[in-house]
């Protein structure tokens, strides 16, 4: 039995409806944005803690994330709720279909981060401090779109500032190692996001609305292969800092292989080769985590 079942035996349909509806404006049915964002949040924690975060700096930040990217993404559909229906990809969203208000979507948001305060209750005073230009980066990425040329880089700022946070929550403070990681992310968000935006470039093209892809022209793929070039240099460095042994070296050639494979597709330029080269990535993201995780793990031997 499917969860939307379960509730149906015991609320009302239209209860179960809505739900459904603000599920979907969360993306809750995909995770890759939560996954792409927990990452380097990761990293942050694993390094911050040398391999020992605890329990309850895990799972609030866990948590947190789940929440703040639902909390984006439904801001992000409030923000283009009269472009989504003209882009193939985004045009089944329920704002497209007319399947909620903009005063639910608000009011989802604001208990959505209200939420998200709630995790940072058993953490110190930098974490709350450090959370506001994350919370202020969130909510305001969606309206760059209309104005920034470059708006991927901003989200690449929103999708870092878990990592100076991880920091403070653990060390209390923000050495300039986490501003190292944040770089690399902020690289390394651009580099995806870019190939994300190369999917709907043929429909942003028509609608007015600016991305990197638009900004870089026939340049897209030379600057996605740049980001990810100086990414992966930063996660060198990051591990020479570290002093890191063969478990995290070994993720640096694999990949590497994975960014060459990137290029050799997103030249097809295919809408749904980019897409899918887009989602990829969450496996670099995982690769550099476990090579974090075995670092500290031999360590310990």
């Amino acid at each position: 039995m499917n969860i939307k079942r379960l509730l149906l035996s015991f609320l009302p349909r239209y209860v179960v409806g809505r739900l459904d509806v603000y599920a979907r404006l969360m993306r809750v049915d995909k995770p890759i944005g939560t996954l792409l964002l927990l990452w380097p949040t990761y990293w942050a924690m694993w390094v911050a803690a040398e391999g020992h975060p605890g329990y309850t700096v895990f799972f609030a930040f866990t948590a947190g994330v789940f929440l703040m990217r639902s909390a984006g993404c439904v801001i992000n559909d409030f923000a283009d709720r009269d472009f989504d229906g003209a882009v193939e990809r985004t045009k089944n969203r329920p704002f497209a279909q007319g399947a909620v208000s903009k005063s639910e979507a608000l009011l989802l948001t604001a208990i959505l981060c209200l939420l998200a305060a709630m995790c940072l209750v058993p953490l110190n005073g930098l974490t709350w401090l450090m959370s506001l230009p994350a919370l202020f980066l969130a909510l305001t990425y969606p309206f760059t779109k209309r104005f920034f040329p470059i708006p991927q880089f901003y989200l690449g700022l929103a999708f870092s500032f878990g990592i100076p946070m991880a920091f403070a929550a653990v060390t209390g403070s923000v050495p300039p190692l986490a501003w190292l990681i944040f770089t690399a992310n902020v690289l390394w968000t651009l580099a995806y996001d870019t190939i994300y935006a190369m999917a709907d470039k043929e429909d942003d093209l028509k609608i007015g609305i600016k991305t990197s892809a638009v900004t870089f022209g026939d340049q897209d793929i030379s600057a996605v292969m740049l980001c990810h070039f100086w990414f992966t240099v930063l996660m060198a460095v990051l591990g020479w800092q570290i002093d890191a042994t063969w478990p995290y070296w070994m993720m640096l050639p694999i990949t590497a292989w994975w960014q060459f494979n990137q290029y050799r597709a997103i030249k097809t330029r295919d809408r749904e080769v980019c897409f899918h080269t887009f989602l990829a990535n969450n496996r670099i993201g995982l690769a550099w985590f476990l090579g974090l995780v075995g670092h500290y793990m031999w360590r310990l031997l």
